[in-house]
């Protein structure tokens, strides 16, 4: 039996023990970190929120430790192609569970949640928190823009992904169900209309390449086309048509192939890139969110010039079928691939950062001559004037050829045509040669366009280069919804036939 000594002196430290744990100055320990109640207290905190949404588009963009996922939107169309077999090309063997599909839906609603975080912040601030001048709305500005063009994107993609416009809080926000048919396209034009009535004109030189008013103009236009494709609406090609109206200061550059140089970022032309950066060390194994010096901040651009670090993947060249669509004298030509159909866009010169892999060259997301062309398409299918949308085409194919001295090619179309489904044909063929292997157009296009009965994608010459592509419509005019997402989420529906 213990000594009653030995008892007191345990009971005793029991009690000083209890005593030390029940004290509040004993516990109440300082975070090792910055918490979220400690944080959006000042004006800072708010422009480091919404730099953590844009850092976000690096995982679409960068080398992402050998396993890009440009093919997701460089290869569905007929514009590029590769000596492999990618699902996204052949379309017959793409499943729910391809881990590059997985991806790029995962990083899309993580992106949204961030900029859904920045809203819900920006909406609570207290007075006296923002110093600068309209900072406040430009910071809800480029949250809602960016979050609209993931929701634009989705929508292409996935078509009934689930529509998420608030901070997920709680775990029954997690497994929210699908949105109906078109809601995804419907917010991403609801964004746009906000943020266009909150971004600045344009950004002092520090801030270039975060979005403007132009930007969110231009893909309210952009999203407007396309509802107005798929849902026969000429009353959204006249939205379209007053959104365009509204960019200010943009023109065609000079030179068609400022468009891919790091030289010429941000130039005119561009309304809105992803802003490849250097960082102190260039890291392309690692991701980089927020801790500069860290990970990767840049582009890639290897697949399109079988750069060693592909390892043996097939890089992407130009299909047979845009090269034929080329007038060789076109100076276009030369700038989009050479003779072996090597694409030529973006990797026009040495552009690396320290890596040796990554790229400084921005991915240019919207082009002016983009907006230039679906202004076209929304003037002709509005029942407006027939010349006006041949003289837009012509905008694009003039400066093509004042490239070149006393050039003469490609020839303006005739500003006295009116034969509707010809100019429309003039407008599906300069899409074609403008914007190929840039940023997923020509897919989208084609899919817009079959919808509203423009085409038939059903036997398809998608590319003379292959006959595995095996496209079944309706089934592959959307990707399949992920599996992580599908085995996580009760809720989610897969998309029809697969």
């Amino acid at each position: 039996m213990k000594s009653l000594k030995s008892l007191t002196a345990s009971v005793t430290i029991a009690l000083l023990g209890v005593s030390y744990a029940c004290n509040e100055k004993s516990i109440d320990l300082q975070p090792l970190s910055v918490t979220e109640a400690a944080y959006f207290k000042e004006e800072i905190d708010f422009e480091r929120s919404i730099l953590a949404v844009y850092a976000k588009l690096t995982d679409f963009y960068y080398f992402n430790a050998n396993n890009p996922i440009h093919g997701v939107w460089q290869l569905p169309g007929d514009d590029i192609t590769t000596t492999g077999t990618e699902a996204f090309e052949i379309f017959g063997t793409l499943q729910p569970a391809n881990g590059k599909l997985n991806y790029y839906y995962k990083t899309s609603y993580q992106l949204i949640n961030r900029a859904n975080t920045s809203l819900q912040k920006i909406a609570e601030v207290g007075p006296g928190v923002y110093k600068t001048a309209n900072l406040k709305n430009y910071h809800q500005g480029e949250a809602l823009f960016l979050r609209g063009l993931m929701y634009f994107n989705l929508a292409n993609f996935f078509g009934t992904a689930p529509l998420i416009t608030e901070r997920i809080q709680s775990t029954e926000q997690i497994t929210q169900p699908n949105s109906k048919e078109g809601d995804l396209l419907d917010q991403a034009i609801k964004d746009f209309t906000e943020a266009a009535g909150l971004l600045p004109p344009k950004w002092e030189d520090a801030n270039r390449g975060r979005a403007t008013a132009n930007s969110a103009n231009g893909m309210l236009g952009k999203a407007l086309v396309f509802r107005a494709t798929i849902k026969n609406q000429a009353a959204d090609y006249t939205a379209a048509i007053a959104a365009f109206n509204k960019i200010t200061g943009a023109s065609l550059v000079p030179d068609f192939g400022q468009n891919f140089d790091v030289a010429t970022e941000n130039n005119a032309e561009s309304l809105f890139e992803f802003q490849a950066t250097q960082p102190g060390f260039d890291n392309v194994w690692l991701s980089n969110d927020f801790n500069n010096d860290v990970g990767s901040t840049s582009a890639y651009w290897g697949w399109y010039e079988n750069h060693y670090s592909l390892f043996g993947a097939a890089p992407y060249l130009a299909t047979k079928k845009l090269q034929a669509a080329f007038d060789p004298k076109d100076p276009r030509y030369k700038l989009t691939m050479d003779s072996t159909r090597a694409v030529k866009k973006y990797v026009l010169k040495d552009q690396k950062t320290q890596s040796g892999v990554g790229s400084l060259n921005n991915a240019r997301i919207l082009r002016y001559a983009d907006v230039l062309l679906l202004k076209a398409e929304a003037v002709l299918q509005s029942g407006g004037s027939t010349a006006e949308a041949v003289g837009l085409i012509n905008q694009v194919r003039s400066r093509a050829r004042k490239m070149v001295a006393n050039g003469t090619v490609p020839a303006d179309y005739a500003t006295s045509e009116t034969d509707k489904n010809r100019i429309f044909n003039w407008i599906m063929n300069e899409r074609f040669l403008e914007l190929a292997g840039e940023e997923g157009h020509r897919w989208f296009d084609l899919r817009r366009w079959h919808i509203g009965g423009k085409i038939n994608l059903t036997g398809f010459n998608f590319s003379s280069d292959r006959n595995d592509v095996s496209i079944s419509v309706p089934k592959n005019l959307y990707y399949p919804i992920p599996n992580n997402e599908i085995d996580l989420n009760p809720n989610i529906r897969q998309n029809a036939g697969y």
